[in-house]
Parts: structure tokens; C-alpha cells; sequence
């Protein structure tokens, strides 16, 4: 279990885009994302379906790029892939295509030790005994 002493979370990519309409108190006081995260906010204003809305969402990446320390997804993340594909899998789940995103921000918790802040908790099911998940939106 992820051990969250000191207030310290990794946020999902789903509480990043919600982060200004969030109450402050669902959130952890020590913030950081991992670079899987960074990824998908870079690929957002691209997938845009006009030009304010693209506007607007290159403006919430390029507030949250700087406000947030981005951790890197490195051989400890990779590692932690392991026990989180066998986790999911476990519970029934697909380990492959279009969730392995969340599950490899999923394995950087894992790595790092810190609770997992979403508001998608349905999305990581099955890894409750590897990582704590903090469901905001509840």
C-alpha cells in the first residue's frame, strides 16, 4: 500500500484538467504528475475539435506544466508495471490498449509510493492492494 505520509499524491490526468474546479480539501497538499500525464495534457490541445477550445487547453498545459513537479517514468515505473499488469488482470481486466496509459501512471505511484488522486477510480480497479486510490469526484 502506498504510503501518503506527508500529504504527497500523484494526480491522474483527469484531476489535472478538473484541478480549478476542484475543492482545495479533496486535494493533497504536496502535488506532483507523472510524465504520462504530461504526455496526454500535450496531446489535448492537438485532439481539439476548434480553435478556442485548442486555445484553451494549451493555456491549462502550459499553467500546469510549470506548477506541478513531473516525475519521470523511469526503470522503478517500469519495474512496477509488473505487479500492476498482474494486478488487472487478476481482477478480470484488460492490461492492453487503451488503458495501459493508466496503468503506467498507475505504475509510477506504484514506484513512488504515493497515493493515486483521480476522478476515475473505476479505471484502476483491481490495484487497491498495490496503490492507495483517492477518488476526488466522490
Amino acid at each position: 500500500m502506498a504510503d501518503s505520509a506527508g500529504g504527497r499524491a500523484l494526480l491522474d490526468t483527469s484531476v489535472v484538467i478538473a484541478l480549478g474546479d476542484l475543492p482545495v480539501e479533496r486535494l493533497p497538499e504536496q502535488t506532483a504528475i507523472s510524465m504520462l500525464t504530461l504526455a496526454e495534457l500535450s496531446a489535448g490541445p492537438y485532439a481539439a475539435g476548434d480553435d478556442l477550445e485548442r486555445a484553451r487547453r494549451q493555456q491549462h498545459l502550459q499553467r500546469f506544466e510549470s506548477a506541478l513537479d513531473t516525475l519521470e517514468f523511469d526503470s522503478d515505473c517500469a519495474r512496477a508495471f509488473g505487479p500492476v499488469y498482474m494486478a488487472t488482470t487478476r481482477a478480470g481486466r484488460r492490461a492492453r490498449g487503451s488503458r495501459i496509459i493508466d496503468l503506467l501512471i498507475a505504475s509510477t505511484a506504484l514506484a513512488h509510493r504515493l497515493p493515486l488522486y483521480t476522478q476515475n477510480a473505476r479505471d484502476f480497479r483491481g490495484l487497491e492492494q498495490l496503490i492507495e486510490i483517492v477518488d476526488v469526484s466522490a
